[in-house]
């Protein structure tokens, strides 16, 4: 088969940390070209300056992969599958839970495949774990995600507004792994968000979660975390401990540690290489609609302004 053909729109650091060098290592793709309205794009690939010159002067694609930020994705996302183009959503895969909702129905519309790719579930530890849990009692779960935000996200003034989710933005990779670890759903009973004085999004969070037999999950979220950093999955069993860390690329287990190799986004691309090819789309919105919940639900304290 010929290699599908994909452009990269918003070429930032995760684009080109993770993104291009996937593409490239994936001989399934293509690497057509790339757009952004602040950044000239990549030594011999064709760059324009937005979606709209992309689709009117070439090349053609036959997959877009958005990595803008959450808040102007829906538009973009629309634009393209109007033209039948396959799309790769960058985590979160919108701002809202519904703008998510009518970009599945769009493309089952005109029949291309839609990915909202949870990137964290590919680390190394993470089907393992899932398939060690399958079998187990779950008893207990606790989940401590503290970074530096200024380390991490230094000026990304979209993540401090609305739709950017704020600490959520690294969260909802912990619960994107929980979620799909976790052999039964659960639900939010309890939240406090903490949000900078200056600012409309949360800069940390605790979190009370209990799923269907009743187990408690707590979710302990910060961006003013210095020194060590923390991703850290725990789960008690009624087999033991199992110890997802450094987001979910270390698993460890009762029996021993297995330290995974990092193929989050190639596994990623292998997945939506598959989707397409199968004329299928995979959009599991269940760690957004806990986010959502969070907001809904939570209640909201005040702290000192935040300054990067």
């Amino acid at each position: 088969m010929d290699p599908i053909r994909i452009a990269i729109v918003g070429i930032g650091k995760i684009a080109r940390d993770q993104h291009v060098p996937a593409i490239r290592g994936n001989s399934a793709f293509s690497l057509a070209a790339t757009v952004s309205p602040h950044d000239a794009g990549l030594d011999g690939v064709p760059h324009h300056a937005s979606l709209d010159d992309l689709l009117a002067q070439g090349p053609a694609v036959d997959a877009i992969a958005l990595c803008t930020p959450p808040q102007v994705r829906y538009d973009l996302a629309t634009q393209a599958l109007k033209k039948g183009i396959h799309l790769f959503l960058e985590k979160p895969p919108g701002a809202t839970l519904a703008e998510v909702e009518a970009l599945k129905a769009q493309a089952d519309k005109v029949g291309v495949s839609l990915f909202a790719a949870w990137h964290s579930r590919f680390a190394a530890g993470v089907a393992p774990a899932r398939a060690w849990l399958a079998e187990r009692r779950i008893d207990k779960v606790s989940i401590v995600w503290r970074e530096d935000v200024r380390v991490w996200h230094p000026g990304q003034a979209w993540i401090w507004q609305p739709g950017g989710l704020g600490v959520f933005d690294p969260g909802i990779n912990a619960l994107s792994i929980v979620t799909h670890i976790l052999p039964r759903p659960f639900f939010l009973k309890d939240a406090t968000l903490v949000l900078p004085e200056n600012r409309a999004a949360p800069i940390a969070a605790d979190l009370a979660f209990r799923d269907t037999a009743g187990a408690s999950i707590h979710m302990d979220l910060d961006w003013r975390q210095t020194g060590p950093q923390s991703w850290d999955i725990v789960v008690d069993t009624d087999a033991g401990t199992l110890k997802l860390s450094h987001g979910g690329a270390v698993l460890t287990l009762p029996s021993g540690t297995d330290h995974g190799e990092d193929v989050e986004y190639a596994g990623l691309y292998a997945r939506f290489a598959t989707l397409i090819r199968g004329g299928r789309s995979d959009v599991d919105t269940s760690p957004l609609r806990l986010v959502a919940d969070a907001f809904l639900r939570g209640t909201r304290e005040t702290t000192e302004a935040f300054h990067d």
